[in-house]
């Protein structure tokens, strides 16, 4: 979920398209909303997810994309390798924790959260994990900055928080306009230190803000509010280009994209795609095509919305990244372990 991206052995060639004309009224934006579960987000602790139905289709939610699917990142189909047909039998590394989620990947080594053991674990291939932060502040999605600086969302500590000199940090967010952030989720890094999170309410805080929204810290440490109105923004991740910004909603089950600008400022909302219930943390290949956690294991998804296929995995997986040392195997936190699938595709960690 960084922004390192793996060269290959074959250098991608991406076209950045302008979106689709996203302007859905709010009467098309969204789904129904009518699944309504609480809590069933896909964070460990999940408890405090409301009633979908009464919020579904909100105003800004976009609706489908314009007639060229809003696409940014195609790629060229000529090249293209199927993620799903070629990803070789899922692999368990390693078992026995509590709820693990946000895996990262950092010069050859997996972090990854055990959100209820409120601690974040560093593993090796082929060893075995180790405690790196304890505690941890119950943190959730993890990413590196260009710095080489851990950056995670905390949900106890109602915040983004960056390690310094492991176990200190610094605050990256924790309060907007006075009031605390809910439970930061999930983040993703753009290559000039910009950090885009989300903030829902499943840490179980009390919501000061009123709301759930997506959030951008700007090169300078300046907090802006880039979106209010997603009832439970989850996973995010940017595309290989930088150029869009995917933000799956874990309660009305599909995945949203926003334009990325120069500055770093987001645009045109519109969704991309539904999906199985609960899609929660994401990843890209250096195809564009998008990886997304979900109830029905991990579904791959191209730029333009169309399913390609999904990989198995034996637990409902929480989140996906892109290690290993050709950068074409996915990390799957899941529940209660950690898996990997050998793709032929490389991937943005």
């Amino acid at each position: 979920m960084g922004r390192k991206l793996f060269l290959g052995s074959v250098v991608l060639l991406l076209a950045a398209c302008s979106g689709g004309s996203d302007d859905a009224t709010p009467a098309s934006g969204g789904s129904a909303g009518s699944s309504g579960a609480a809590g069933s987000g896909g964070s460990a602790t999940g408890g405090s997810g409301g009633s979908g139905g009464s919020t579904g289709g909100a105003a800004g939610t976009g609706g489908a994309a314009g007639a060229d699917g809003g696409v940014a990142d195609a790629g060229k189909d000529a090249g293209f390798v199927d993620p799903v047909a070629t990803a070789q039998p899922t692999q368990k590394v390693q078992g026995g924790f509590q709820f693990v989620e946000g895996p990262a990947w950092h010069d050859g080594t997996l972090y990854f959260s055990d959100i209820p053991a409120n601690r974040i674990y560093q593993l090796t291939p082929p060893g075995s994990a180790v405690s790196y932060r304890d505690p941890s502040g119950q943190s959730n999605g993890l990413a590196f900055d260009g710095a080489g600086k851990l950056v995670a969302c905390e949900h106890a500590g109602r915040r983004v928080s960056r390690t310094l000199v492991n176990p200190n940090t610094e605050v990256v967010a924790d309060s907007w306009q006075g009031k605390k952030l809910n439970s930061p989720n999930d983040l993703a890094i753009r290559s000039d230190g910009t950090v885009y999170f989300t903030d829902p309410p499943y840490g179980g805080n009390t919501n000061e803000l009123g709301f759930q929204g997506v959030f951008r810290v700007d090169a300078s440490g300046t907090l802006h509010l880039e979106s209010q109105d997603m009832f439970r923004p989850n996973g995010a991740v940017l595309s290989p280009s930088e150029t869009v910004l995917y933000v799956s909603d874990s309660e009305q089950h599909y995945v949203r994209r926003f334009d990325v600008a120069t500055d770093g400022a987001l645009s045109n909302p519109s969704k991309l795609t539904d999906t199985s219930n609960t899609p929660d943390g994401m990843t890209v290949d250096a195809q564009g095509d998008l990886f997304v956690a979900t109830s029905a294991g991990v579904e791959v998804y191209r730029p333009d919305g169309t399913l390609i296929g999904t990989l198995p995995v034996p637990e409902q997986p929480s989140n996906v990244t892109f290690g290993g040392s050709a950068g074409t195997t996915l990390y799957v936190t899941a529940q209660t372990t950690v898996y990997s699938i050998e793709l032929s595709v490389t991937g943005v960690p």
